[in-house]
């Protein structure tokens, strides 16, 4: 028998009981396993993660989820500092812009957009001034023709993939270079 000043008490027994199976429970939340797609199945190193808007499945979405525009800017700001890479299209690989709008589209909206940064500026949908974009709309650079595209997140900023060497960052609209050449954004989520 343990004596009494070394017996712990029932209550700090069901305390510590708690904390664990609380910890145990958040632990697994916290670790919950990607369901992978039968082309991931197929072709793990080249797959694109699914979102959670997706259902699991890579079939593009019928229309946008409620919520769309903050999944894309949080999907957009969760890619800042991934590596720079010409045609490449996923966080593994790198990006370029249109690559990684690309991305970012279709894993949290579930819609495929062009591939080419001039394409996405021919879209069917409306264009945007400077002082009406919103959150999720693609802003377009260039002089005389379409060269760049990143998407806007709101305060006058928008994530992109800049150029070779760099990585996906944010950057601010009112920047010299920016500014100048600002040709106009596009409203891709309605």
């Amino acid at each position: 028998m343990i004596p009494a000043p070394y017996r712990p008490s029932l209550r700090r027994v069901a305390g510590v009981a708690t904390a664990t199976a609380l910890a145990m429970f958040l632990a697994a939340c916290g670790s919950a396993p990607h369901k992978p797609s039968s082309s991931q199945r197929r072709n793990p190193a080249s797959a694109v993660p699914v979102a959670k808007n997706l259902n699991w499945s890579m079939a593009p979405a019928a229309a946008p989820p409620a919520d769309a525009a903050n999944d894309v800017l949080f999907r957009a700001i969760g890619l800042v500092g991934t590596p720079y890479r010409w045609g490449g299209n996923t966080p593994q690989g790198g990006f370029d812009c249109s690559g990684l709008i690309n991305y970012i589209y279709m894993t949290s909206t579930g819609l495929r957009l062009p591939r080419t940064s001039a394409e996405m500026a021919a879209l069917d949908k409306p264009k945007v001034r400077e002082s009406e974009l919103a959150s999720g709309d693609l802003v377009f650079f260039g002089r005389g023709h379409i060269t760049h595209v990143g998407v806007y997140v709101g305060k006058g900023r928008f994530v992109h993939a800049p150029n070779s060497g760099g990585t996906v960052r944010l950057d601010d609209l009112e920047g010299a270079y920016w500014k100048e050449n600002f040709a106009y954004g596009r409203r891709v989520l309605n």
